[in-house]
């Protein structure tokens, strides 16, 4: 790895403690039954869980605000949920994390969103979900714009955490990018395809290879392919980059005019890349947060996403693991300008 570049991590990492960030998105409450199979059902051919057990996590933007404060952050959650019982163990749960909770906002009208996940023998057998993906009215609207306001006081930017549940629209977003980059705040993007080119202007965006494909209406099956696409992409948004995550290939980031730098992934063994995009954002806008470059916070997103697809389903990590990694994995970046590529 580039010495320098070393150096700066290791720097970077120490001043994580005071970065602050506000997660606005859509949270969600992810519930899981963990039981075993014996038989088949009379009833129909699907197999009988006997469930041993059930537990809860925070998901969704939810979970990249956890990520944000397993990285040393303060962060504000601005949100909605349901008033029913979901929203409420939400809410708790954020407050047991040392996560401020009066940011997200509760209404009877819509409910909480939860996935609820049944697995038996290590193996997920079904996932039930509560949700409703209308846009969030008017009037709930304002709340929201209000909660963000307050919270992007003593914040250096926003990570907008897109699920399309319906917290994130066509009205709100405009107004929440202007407003950040009017201020001198970063906005970093985990997109949803389908308000993939309404995210124009920001800081960056994360989308995954599968994203990137989807909205640019082709496979990234080579590099050639994210490199195109990449370009493309960063064109038509108009944003300061775009780091493309690549699954076990690693990343790629793009910066206007025609920079475009690959970094291979660390991680020697993968087990479960669920949540990692939560990861990426999160350790993104830490170092943007801590005064880092682009290139600073996508090798250090690499570094902390090769941490967490070595667990089975969401987790986070540390600085220290962080740390630990940038110490012992000494990984190449190669840089590319103009197609022409150089180590």
């Amino acid at each position: 790895m580039n010495e320098s570049l070393h150096v700066q991590i290791e720097d970077l990492l120490t001043r994580f403690g005071s970065a602050r960030v506000v997660v606005l998105g859509d949270v969600m409450l992810d519930e899981y039954w963990w039981g075993s199979v014996d038989r088949i059902s009379p009833e129909a051919p699907v197999p009988v869980v006997s469930v041993e057990r059930k537990g809860t996590k925070l998901g969704g933007a939810a979970n990249v605000s956890l990520n944000v404060r397993s990285l040393g952050g303060s962060v504000k959650t601005v949100s909605v949920v349901g008033a029913d019982a979901a929203g409420e163990t939400l809410k708790s749960l954020l407050r047991d994390k040392g996560l401020p909770d009066d940011g997200v906002i509760v209404t009877a009208d819509r409910p909480t969103t939860v996935k609820t996940r049944i697995v038996a023998h290590h193996q997920q057998i079904v996932r039930a979900d509560i949700e409703t993906t209308e846009e969030i009215h008017t009037s709930l609207l304002e709340k929201v714009w209000a909660a963000y306001l307050d919270a992007m006081r003593d914040a250096s930017g926003v990570i907008i955490s897109d699920y399309g549940k319906g917290i994130i629209n066509g009205t709100l977003l405009p107004r929440v990018i202007d407003w950040a980059r009017s201020n001198s705040r970063f906005v970093v993007v985990d997109p949803k395809e389908t308000h993939f080119f309404a995210y124009r202007n920001v800081t960056t965006l994360t989308p995954n290879h599968h994203e990137a494909g989807f909205v640019a209406g082709r496979r990234l099956r080579d590099d050639a392919a994210v490199r195109s696409v990449g370009f493309e992409l960063l064109q038509r948004l108009g944003s300061d980059s775009l780091l493309i995550t690549l699954g076990e290939r690693g990343m790629a980031l793009f910066e206007p005019p025609d920079r475009l730098t690959t970094i291979p992934t660390v991680a020697d063994k993968v087990f479960d890349v669920t949540g990692a995009g939560d990861t990426v954002i999160a350790t993104v806008a830490m170092c943007l947060a801590s005064g880092g470059t682009m290139l600073q916070a996508a090798y250090t997103a690499n570094l902390a996403a090769g941490q967490v697809i070595k667990e089975v389903g969401t987790s986070q990590t540390t600085v220290e693991a962080i740390r630990h990694a940038v110490g012992q994995i000494p990984s190449p970046i190669f840089h590319t300008s103009q197609g022409h590529a150089t180590a």
